[in-house]
């Protein structure tokens, strides 16, 4: 690849990126609120059915809430969005002749942008609950983005690319990635899982990711096995979104 087309790709990475960016806060009036906004409201909620009236022990429960709600938050959204990446964009996508699957890169990295942004937030928590920042998160945090961005970019392809050709699949998306979230320790901890079913984790791509953000996040800690079990399926979700892209795209400009 020549540089003078690496320097055209980025160019034009960034440029979808800022759309994407201000095509979300457009009009409206609390602008980067939205992005910390919803994942809060669902803590505080679970927090009440949980903590309140369930009364489920576990110390720093709205702080542990928090900690897997922001990373699951930035998942769910890239897989609600990307039913609409190609779709979204068909003017663009009949006139101009460009890599395709760079809208969605473009809209996993708004995403990406966005838990970003939620960083201080979780920081506030900590320090609310006496803890604070590890100096391990300056190496931490960008592999578990990476791993994160890795999975979430492949698996997006994939549902952009078949939503074009299956309009169902938005629904469906939605349905999967609720129910998802119920099979996924983000309410309650690996702890509460009988022994006997802890495998279930290692076949739950998020399940890793999830404690792993929680470990980086709460105590500055990163597991080694988890890490790998998710680079692998990053691998696997890249391999399958590439293939299925591939496989569908020169019907694009017909379909959309």
């Amino acid at each position: 690849m020549r540089r003078s087309d690496f320097e055209y790709w980025r160019d034009l990475v960034w440029v979808l990126l800022i759309k994407e960016i201000r095509l979300r806060y457009k009009n409206t009036l609390l602008g980067y609120v939205w992005s910390v906004l919803n994942p809060l409201a669902f803590a505080a909620v679970f927090f009440v059915v949980f903590k309140v009236f369930v009364r489920v022990e576990m110390e720093n429960y709205l702080l542990f809430l928090i900690c897997g709600l922001f990373p699951w938050q930035w998942f769910q959204n890239s897989m609600v969005a990307a039913n609409h990446h190609f779709l979204g964009n068909s003017t663009l996508i009949k006139k101009v002749s460009f890599p395709r699957q760079f809208l969605v890169l473009a809209g996993v990295l708004n995403e990406v942008f966005h838990f970003a942004a939620s960083l201080p937030v979780i920081v506030a928590f900590l320090l609310y609950y006496g803890l604070a920042p590890s100096w391990q998160w300056i190496f931490e945090i960008p592999l578990m983005v990476l791993l994160q961005f890795a999975f979430s970019y492949g698996l997006a392809l994939t549902v952009a690319t078949c939503n074009l050709f299956f309009r169902d699949l938005e629904r469906l998306v939605g349905i999967f990635t609720m129910l998802w979230l119920y099979l996924t320790p983000v309410l309650y901890s690996v702890d509460m899982i009988p022994a006997r079913y802890h495998w279930c984790l290692y076949i739950n791509p998020m399940a890793m990711l999830i404690e792993n953000w929680r470990g980086v996040l709460m105590r500055g800690e990163l597991a080694a096995v988890p890490c790998l079990v998710t680079a692998g399926y990053g691998l696997l979700a890249l391999w399958l979104g590439q293939s299925v892209y591939r496989a569908k795209e020169r019907r694009f400009a017909e379909i959309v």
